[in-house]
């Protein structure tokens, strides 16, 4: 059989296929290389070079970790460092705007402009007075060694109110307050503050105070506080004024707020009395107008108020003191119509700020017997002091108050009336 022949053509395309073949195993060899040199670009084994750079670079970064966290400390620093300046710069602010403030009393040409709407307030707080120890310098002695953070309470004192005033500053010490002075109107006052310990004060002579101070009744003695206390605010001291028929329970200075010039107790017996409502008049005979709304508020308490050494204060006291030298007239009353009456024909007003106590922190005696001890929610609370200021035995209800708020006698209060007997 004669052998099969491969004619032209055919060898030619044998040619062609071995040398596809060959090209294409030299492309996959170009790309596998390629894939390995992007895979291990330093080859297959690590030299002890690249195990050097790769340690170097652990360090690198070891190195900016330490000074990223030495510079965060410091600019933690640096930004305690800016807060007690803006706090600083705050301060200066404050006091520049009450000098500002002080210095335009009286100014009628504009000092500040006023900002956007919602943003503007007025003065809270007025400026303090520049203290003057040539006004009184052995009272600015005792006042330093007593006074804590330049404030103190403050009771002026006769023999006719001395089992009160024991019951008084007997109270004052339970609670634990170092802060507070007797202004001593007679010699056995001053005897007795000092047998049992008690920072006492007693003035110098004085004819106009002492002919009261010796003799007077309760409301002439009260009346003399306003001279008296004078001289507590021109030497820059704010003042906490007690009558003697208080019993403290806490420290009030942890409850007051500061932001007035005067800051007083109510004689109001709930929230409406206390802090002021719209009271509407009727008159049927006006017709269709019949009605004329009317804004009322209980009065302040002339007994216990916190006052600040400021301009207004000063006046409100020199008022006080003044009309009270000239009218026959309850020095509590005089005291509420300075604080409130505005300026009107014939009468100019007393600019001064004024906030009203907590009714239940710094409680009434009328909000205490008609009202609480009634309540069983409202008896739990604990009031910051106690005013007798509405009932005659106030000694008997004084000690039956530390019965029940110190002692914890829960039927200490029961076998009084609601008013006076």
């Amino acid at each position: 059989m004669a052998g099969r022949r491969e004619g032209p053509l055919m060898r030619v395309a044998g040619q062609h296929s071995r040398g596809s073949r060959i090209a294409a195993a030299v492309v996959v060899g170009v790309l596998i290389g390629c894939v390995l040199a992007f895979l291990y670009p330093n080859g297959f084994v690590k030299s002890s070079r690249s195990f050097s750079d790769s340690s170097r670079l652990s360090q690198v970064i070891s190195s900016s970790c330490a000074s990223s966290t030495e510079r965060i400390k410091t600019l933690e620093s640096q930004l305690a460092i800016l807060t007690g300046k803006n706090r600083e710069l705050s301060s200066q602010i404050s006091d520049l705007s009450m000098k500002l403030q002080l210095a335009g009393q009286g100014n009628a040409k504009a000092l500040y402009k006023a900002g956007p709407f919602g943003t503007v307030k007025g003065f809270r707080k007025n400026p303090v007075v520049i203290s003057d120890e040539s006004v009184n310098p052995r009272l600015g002695k005792i006042l330093q060694q007593v006074a804590i953070n330049n404030e103190l309470i403050v009771a002026l004192a006769n023999s006719n109110v001395q089992t009160m005033l024991e019951l008084w500053f007997t109270s004052i010490k339970k609670v634990g307050i170092k802060n507070y002075l007797v202004v001593a109107l007679d010699d056995n006052i001053e005897r007795l503050c000092k047998e049992k310990d008690v920072p006492v004060y007693r003035r110098d002579p004085d004819e106009g105070i002492d002919s009261v101070a010796k003799t007077g009744s309760n409301h002439q003695v009260s009346g003399l506080k306003f001279r008296v206390l004078r001289e507590f605010l021109q030497l820059g001291y704010s003042v906490l004024l007690s009558d003697v028929d208080i019993v403290y329970i806490q420290n009030p200075f942890d409850h007051i707020y500061r932001d007035s010039d005067v800051e007083s107790m109510s004689d109001g017996h709930s929230n409406a009395t206390a802090y002021g409502y719209n009271d509407v008049f009727d008159e049927p005979a006006m017709g269709w107008s019949r009605y004329a709304h009317t804004m009322r508020i209980w009065v302040y308490n002339s007994g216990f108020f916190y006052i600040r050494p400021t301009v207004p204060a000063v006046e409100l006291l020199d008022r006080v003191a003044d009309r009270l030298s000239k009218e026959k007239a309850w020095d509590q009353a005089v005291f509420n119509e300075e604080l409130f009456f505005p300026s009107h024909p014939g009468y100019e007003g007393l600019h001064a700020s004024k906030r009203t106590m907590d009714i239940y922190l710094f409680m009434n005696s009328k909000v205490l017997f008609k009202t609480v001890r009634k309540d069983s929610h409202l008896k739990k609370l604990k009031p910051v002091i106690v005013h007798l200021n509405y009932h005659p035995n106030k000694y008997e209800r004084a000690k039956a108050v530390v019965e029940f708020y110190v002692n914890g006698k829960q039927n200490a209060l029961d076998r009084f009336p609601d008013g006076s007997e």
